[in-house]
């Protein structure tokens, strides 16, 4: 199989790290850095609240889990095979909903688990294309978890999380899960105004995530819902000029404050944390299309350049991405909805905005992708 990357790809091997990485003053609320345990009570459905739906999805957190570091792979690109009408993906009678010009795509009326292979090639290139689908009425979180799993799988190798809660004998699945009675949010707002945290999944990976599946198991009645911005849309609106200074410039990412976050809280640590490097603008293998791939949850300094000059420009491309309403989607939840998101080109935020102790509980599968590599500016 070829390598997603191209002949035209620059990549920068090692570099000089600083030797103490602190967080920076972005670094806010976190969802894979939440809560380490929940009551049992209140999931079983003793404590007034509704018992959890999916009880075997519940996290666990073994510290038995203990893995070397990962390995590069070769990844291929199912996308680059797709055939852009969609035949297989979008039938007749598939309803489809644009959310914005640029971002975010629902869908009705199509079962992601029965889609052959040219249906999974479609799916990768619409996602990269739309950037986010919702996919409505799936029956992902009835399957066995195997068999979730092994759908995943086509799109590329799966990463397991190095501190995130799964649940038992499945650390693929990366949880995202507040209990019922949870009230983080009453203390969170205590010390924050705001529980908005944009980011690119794992992005310190050498090989961070692509075609990434996020499905619902439990959901608050209302709130909860995610926000994604188009990073392929924001480095199109920038000035000629200042695309191609940013051209050649590459990042620290770093997983190092994740981990020590878990560790403070009593938490798992899978595999010791690493930092990378990638470009600040990296090239999608399918589309060809360009995206700003810094982010301020992960995102720590660019390479060759002092620190001032580093954070007045991440700064800049934070901001840019954050308040970028016109490129933005936001996905609201509904019972059996998967949502597909392509992690290359879009940065995404959970919000933490109910206060009734409502239990919200999604499960991930995140396929890893190729090494971010950047296409000459032209």
């Amino acid at each position: 199989m070829a390598p997603s990357a191209t002949e035209t790809s620059t990549t920068v091997e090692s570099v000089a790290l600083p030797q103490t990485l602190k967080t920076p003053r972005y670094f806010g609320v976190y969802k894979e850095i939440g809560t380490t345990s929940f009551s049992k009570e209140a999931e079983e459905g003793k404590s007034g609240y509704e018992a959890a739906k999916y009880p075997h999805y519940l996290p666990t957190w073994n510290p038995e889990q203990k893995y070397p570091p990962l390995q590069p792979f070769e990844h291929y690109e199912h996308g680059k095979d797709a055939d852009t009408t969609y035949p297989e993906l979008l039938p007749q009678g598939a309803t489809v909903t644009d959310l914005t010009p640029t971002i975010g795509t629902e869908v009705r009326g199509v079962q992601l688990s029965s889609l052959s292979d040219a249906g999974k090639d479609q799916l990768a290139r619409f996602v990269a294309e739309r950037k986010v689908v919702a996919f409505r009425d799936q029956d992902f979180a009835d399957l066995p978890i195997a068999d979730a799993l092994k759908f995943g799988g086509y799109f590329g190798r799966h990463h397991i999380h190095p501190t995130s809660g799964s649940p038992e004998g499945y650390p693929e699945i990366h949880l995202v899960h507040r209990g019922a009675g949870d009230k983080a949010a009453d203390a969170f707002f205590e010390a924050r105004t705001s529980s908005v945290a944009w980011h690119s999944d794992v992005s310190y990976e050498q090989q961070p995530p692509g075609t990434t599946f996020l499905y619902i198991l439990d959901k608050p009645q209302t709130g909860g819902d995610t926000l994604f911005t188009d990073a392929v849309e924001a480095y199109n609106r920038l000035s000629p000029l200042f695309k191609e200074r940013l051209h050649g410039l590459y990042a620290t990412h770093s997983g190092v404050e994740q981990a020590d976050a878990s560790t403070a809280r009593g938490s798992i640590r899978r595999r010791e944390p690493v930092i990378s490097t990638h470009p600040i603008i990296r090239t999608h293998p399918a589309t060809g299309e360009k995206a700003i791939y810094v982010n301020p949850q992960f995102t720590r300094n660019i390479v060759g350049l002092k620190k001032e000059e580093s954070d007045a420009i991440l700064k800049f491309l934070y901001d840019h991405l954050a308040y970028g309403a016109d490129f933005q989607a936001r996905v609201k939840w509904e019972e059996r909805t998967v949502v597909v998101w392509d992690n290359r080109v879009t940065q995404h935020s959970a919000l933490l905005d109910w206060h009734n102790g409502q239990r919200r509980h999604l499960a991930r599968i995140t396929p890893q992708a190729e090494r971010p590599y950047q296409t000459p500016f032209k």
